[in-house]
């Protein structure tokens, strides 16, 4: 399997310049050969740190938004993974859209979201992808946090995925971005041996609070790898 990640900073709140982004990436994906993308931890609709604004730009899965966002996917063959906030009734999820050519395969929503606005995810679909090289290979997808502990990459792998994606959202202040960076390589290398799967980090870049969402200077530093089976 080949895959791509975009490290772009999303805009809080602006769907349209965030959708344009996806467009961006999956056309320079499919250029490299990719044939899956993945995009930072609520893209479209930007990471907010507090729940009225989170309410105020989230959207459904079966929302007008959701159908162009698909729209753009119907150009491209890879497959692509990408965040936002979700309604479902009256809850709120952090979630990942993960679609193809214009069909919405799947959503997953973090099941260990820390916001106190947001649900917590209790599914952990599997997906294929037709590869070139390998076949059809199966892949899930986890979220930031989800990382930090066991099940949910346990999970995925015991259904068969040799492939866990982890999309995240990263604006670490200085004094902690040592000790995060250490810890978040080592809870992602355990995820990947203990479960014999290749764990996929995918970062965003972003230097200083006048190109994040947040409101403290920061830096959210990229860092998106790929860990194999054997750490």
């Amino acid at each position: 399997m080949r895959i791509a990640h975009c490290q772009f900073e999303p805009k809080s709140g602006d769907f349209d310049a965030n959708l344009a982004k996806v467009s961006e990436g999956l056309k320079a994906a499919e250029e490299d050969r990719a044939e899956v993308v993945s995009f930072p931890e609520c893209f479209l609709t930007g990471y907010q740190d507090d729940g009225e604004r989170a309410r105020k730009h989230a959207f459904a899965a079966s929302s007008p938004q959701m159908m162009r966002l698909l729209d753009v996917t119907a150009k491209f063959d890879p497959t692509v993974i990408v965040g936002f906030n979700e309604f479902r009734g009256e809850n709120l999820y952090n979630t990942c859209a993960i679609a193809h050519k214009g069909h919405l395969l799947g959503t997953y929503s973090k099941c260990s979201a820390y916001m106190r606005f947001h649900t917590q995810g209790r599914e952990f679909p599997v997906f294929e992808r037709e590869t070139r090289k390998d076949g059809r290979v199966k892949f899930g997808v986890i979220v930031c946090s989800d990382g930090g502990y066991i099940e949910p990459a346990r999970i995925l792998a015991a259904k068969g995925a040799r492939v866990v994606f982890a999309p995240h959202y990263n604006y670490i202040n200085a004094a902690g971005l040592i000790g995060h960076f250490m810890k978040v390589r080592a809870d992602h290398t355990a995820r990947a041996v203990e479960n014999s799967v290749f764990f996929v980090r995918g970062n965003n870049v972003t230097v200083g609070k006048e190109s994040s969402v947040q409101g403290f200077d920061g830096v959210g530093y990229g860092d998106s790898y790929v860990i194999d089976p054997h750490g």
